[in-house]
């Protein structure tokens, strides 16, 4: 008797449970669902929670991996703009944007993650193709580091990718794309050093270049202060010549009015140039300036 009410309890939890299986399901964080009606796309779920749906086969649900997926297309060979054969890779990073346009393409797949990848990799493959044949190889190895331009390759193959994805409908979109490897065949290698040493060589003759016009811009700025310097220096002393010879000519003027004041101060001038500092002096005193010495000591001793 005691053991019908128990019975009874575990057989409604059971009901409960097997209803709850029949009529709701759980759509994770990381997934996006679909719910169809006999087939068709009837509600798409992108956000977690507990959902509610009708048992099969009137309903079913389909989920797939929302996260971002990656993966690394195969190494494929293409021509530069220039005729360079390269080898490269590029890695790429997906997910699924619009459920309701993804789940009718790739639904009917056993993994639609994959195949959704193999659909991708012709796109990129094409993209990356006609994107390096624009670009010649010195924007891909240059001898200049600044020369190459690996960032605008990576997003003129995102936005060529971007586009043909949205134009197709596959209800995914690239998060993030990049190149993994690129090579040279050995081939073409030492063309390539060629190139890189003419590239250098050019580049130093521009310095050379560089360098002798802004020397001779430099000697040319010199010559031209030297000449200013010059210039007045030569003015200045003309001006003082000028002076000189205006004063020269008044002190004639006096001077030929007495010619004796005149050969006086000259001789004392030049006695004076004979005196400085301490100096011992043998001379004739009948030679000028020196005669100004007779009868010094004559009139010392004996003042009138």
């Amino acid at each position: 008797m005691n053991r019908n009410p128990l019975i009874l309890i575990i057989g409604c939890l059971i009901g409960v449970i097997v209803i709850l299986l029949l009529f709701t399901f759980q759509v994770r964080k990381s997934e996006v669902a679909v719910v169809t009606t006999f087939g068709k796309v009837a509600t798409p779920y992108t956000e977690p929670g507990l959902k509610g749906k009708w048992p099969w086969p009137i309903q079913k649900v389909y989920k797939f991996d929302q996260r971002i997926q990656n993966f690394e297309d195969q190494q494929t060979e293409g021509l530069t703009r220039d005729g360079f054969n390269l080898i490269t890779s590029i890695y790429v990073g997906w997910k699924i944007t619009e459920v309701t346009n993804f789940f009718p393409t790739f639904a009917g797949y056993v993994d639609p993650i994959q195949e959704a990848e193999k659909t991708l990799k012709p796109l990129l493959s094409h993209a990356k193709s006609a994107v390096f044949g624009k670009h010649p190889l010195s924007d891909i190895v240059s001898a200049n580091d600044s020369g190459t331009n690996y960032i605008g390759i990576e997003n003129e193959i995102l936005a060529a990718v971007q586009t043909e994805l949205r134009a197709r409908r596959y209800g995914i979109e690239i998060d993030f794309l990049g190149i993994k490897k690129l090579q040279i065949p050995e081939s073409v290698t030492q063309n390539v050093f060629e190139r890189m040493t003419s590239e250098r060589k050019v580049l130093a003759d521009r310095f050379q270049f560089e360098g002798e016009a802004e020397a001779a811009k430099i000697k040319s700025e010199a010559e031209r202060k030297a000449g200013e310097m010059l210039a007045r220096a030569e003015s200045e002393a003309i001006r003082i010549r000028g002076e000189g010879e205006a004063k020269a000519a008044e002190s004639l003027k006096v001077f030929n009015q007495n010619p004796d004041l005149a050969i006086l101060i000259f001789q004392l001038n030049a006695l004076e140039s004979s005196l400085k500092e301490h100096s011992i002096l043998v001379f004739d005193p009948n030679t000028p300036p020196f005669n100004l010495f007779r009868g010094v000591s004559t009139n010392l001793l004996n003042p009138k």
